[in-house]
């Protein structure tokens, strides 16, 4: 996309190894549309975008940092004959007529399995995605943020500065919707951009697989004891304690729901630490640890100290455990302890699957999700091979049943195969592997 000339500015640098000048994205080239918030200008979108040809880029923007839950507070979308529509989804929370109208296209989102859950919510569900930062990971990009691509590939340079505003806000300050609109402003660009990388580099048909995984994935099952996520419960010793972090959660995600707040900015999790572990006496005592300074904490000490007094009363039967039942192989921390043989073999079968990443330019977890890699050494399929071990189309088998693409099964099932007997008396001794794998965080489809 040529830039037009009343809307970008150079950003030059003076360093002497500096590469071209980006060019500054910063106002859309059709200027700002107006929010979408009735029925009927929301039936001029669905029309013009019906009538429009090629992929539609797509973007949401929510306030889980101010607001309850992870719901869409602004739905981006642009398509080539219809320009960019920004639609208010609180005003308007039905919009499966406009999804109904591009259901065909194919979906350009960056990052989509953050923004589907929420677009699902008010009816927007795509047949087709192209992920533009999934995408960017199996090309090999260092930097996967929509900024960094969108510098990278088109040379332009995209400001996030109110990538963490309160979109809950009404009326939406015109700066805001105008970096909204730009979100999208360049989207098919880059998705085409990067089409052609990921198709030089002969990896075009591995990010299809995982595009069209990532649209046929289900929603994520509600988490098993959500409270457990509660950061620094590492702090926390004994059952009572963890009964007091779990009483003391559920009380504020209570109110969070009732206000409709980020419980964070009622209670932050380190205050709810320092309540279990400090011990406090009386609401008096609450009051003077770290955290509990705050207004929304403030207002509501005696549901805080109520929740610590519940758990004091719990009976031992109704303490929680230490940690929840796993259906999973242990932390490979004891393997080394519980089956050196599992240990030897996870070690081994992480060389390998690091070095054929290495050797693709991809991102280990992008590869073969860790996982996965785990179980399968953890508790192999009986076989023919040496030890009872699987043979390649066992070890096929398994990593299809736990989600593994095609293009993945074809890279990797042979060096796991390979690697999954213990090491014989010349081969030499790995150490035993470690909790954290050596990759980076891991990406949507880790």
């Amino acid at each position: 996309m040529p830039p037009a000339d009343d809307a970008r500015v150079t950003v030059g640098d003076d360093a002497p190894d500096a590469r071209p000048a980006l060019v500054a994205l910063d106002t859309p080239r059709d200027g700002v549309p107006p929010v979408v918030a009735t029925p009927d200008a929301l039936a001029e979108v669905v029309a013009a975008f019906a009538a429009g040809t090629g992929p539609v880029a797509v973007d949401a923007e929510r306030a889980s940092g101010h607001r309850y839950g992870q719901r869409a507070f602004l739905v981006q979308i642009r398509r080539e004959g219809a320009g960019t529509a920004l639609v208010d989804p609180a005003a308007l929370p039905d919009l499966s007529s406009l999804g109904d109208a591009i259901a065909d296209a194919e979906w350009v989102l960056h990052a989509a399995s953050q923004d589907l859950p929420c677009l699902a919510e008010v009816g927007l569900r795509p047949a087709l995605v192209f992920d533009t930062e999934l995408g960017s990971r199996l090309a090999g990009f260092q930097r996967v943020g929509l900024a960094a691509v969108v510098e990278q590939l088109l040379g332009l340079s995209l400001a996030k500065e109110h990538s963490a505003v309160d979109w809950s806000t009404r009326p939406l300050p015109e700066p805001w919707l105008r970096y909204a609109a730009l979100d999208v402003e360049v989207l098919v660009d880059v998705r085409d951009a990067l089409a052609a990388e990921l198709e030089q580099q002969g990896k075009l048909d591995w990010a299809r697989e995982e595009f069209a995984a990532v649209a046929a994935a289900p929603p994520a099952p509600p988490r098993v004891d959500p409270w457990r996520r509660t950061s620094q419960l590492h702090r926390v010793r004994n059952r009572r304690q963890l009964a007091a972090v779990r009483e003391l959660w559920q009380a504020r995600d209570r109110l969070a729901q009732e206000q409709d707040v980020s419980p964070g900015r009622i209670l932050p999790d380190a205050a709810i630490i320092a309540a279990v572990t400090g011990t406090p006496a009386t609401p008096r005592d609450l009051l003077e640890l770290p955290g509990f300074n705050g207004r929304g904490a403030r207002r509501h000490i005696g549901v805080w100290f109520d929740a610590l007094t519940r758990a004091r009363k719990l009976s031992d039967a109704d303490l929680p455990p230490h940690t929840l039942p796993s259906e999973g192989p242990p932390p490979p921390r004891v393997w080394g302890e519980r089956d050196p043989v599992a240990a030897a073999r996870l070690a081994r079968c992480r060389a390998a699957v690091t070095a054929i990443a290495a050797e693709h330019s991809l991102p280990v977890e992008n590869l073969v999700a860790p996982d996965t890699v785990r179980r399968l050494t953890w508790s192999p399929p009986a076989g023919p091979g040496p030890d009872g071990l699987p043979d390649q189309g066992q070890v096929e088998a398994f990593l299809r049943e736990h989600g593994v693409r095609e293009w993945q099964v074809a890279l990797t099932a042979a060096a796991l195969t390979a690697s999954m007997p213990a090491p014989g008396p010349d081969d030499p001794v790995l150490a035993a592997p470690a909790d954290d794998d050596a990759t980076a965080a891991a990406g949507p489809d880790a």
